[in-house]
């Protein structure tokens, strides 16, 4: 396992875009942790692609393990994707709630980062229910996919919010 206490280590969340990431100054001293954003994965692909291209190897973990990061002491800041953010919180990825509420028991800063708008709110529950294909939950169970959440402005105290232009 690597030394990762010994690097400046951020936590990426939701899906960003190469323009958003390039606001964030990692060098190949840093190390990147990926929440692979489930159901889709699509989070853990495209941002990880992105970190590679700029020379950062990042490690890809499952969304629930994130709290065992913070609690051993492993996130120095958070980068969470952002839809709108105001004076009384943020549209996010879903997800970024519990980081965020982790990052304030913990005091480690937290970024909003503007992230490609999304078209769609909601998941198809067959995402969260099928794997590849097949069948993972009973057929007689349902999904819910929620894709955002609000973020209250209660959570976001020492936030920075960082929002670029796309060319």
């Amino acid at each position: 396992m690597q030394d990762y206490k010994a690097k400046s280590i951020y936590l990426f969340h939701g899906i960003l875009n190469t323009v958003s990431l390039k606001t964030i100054k990692l060098t190949s001293k840093d190390h990147a942790f990926v929440c692979e954003g489930r159901p889709s994965l699509e989070a853990g692909r495209q941002t990880s692609g992105i970190l590679l291209n700029q020379g950062i190897t990042p490690t890809v973990i499952s969304d629930n393990m994130a709290g065992f990061l913070f609690f051993k002491g492993l996130v120095k800041e958070v980068i969470v994707a952002c839809q709108y953010a105001d004076d009384t919180g943020a549209l996010c990825d879903i997800g970024a709630l519990i980081l965020a509420v982790l990052a304030k028991e913990h005091k480690v800063p937290l970024k909003l980062i503007v992230a490609d708008r999304r078209t769609r709110f909601l998941g198809d529950p067959e995402e969260i229910s099928s794997f590849e294909g097949q069948r993972i939950a009973p057929e007689e169970t349902h999904g819910y996919v929620p894709l955002v959440e609000w973020v209250p402005a209660k959570y976001l105290r020492k936030w920075h919010k960082i929002w670029v232009q796309k060319s």
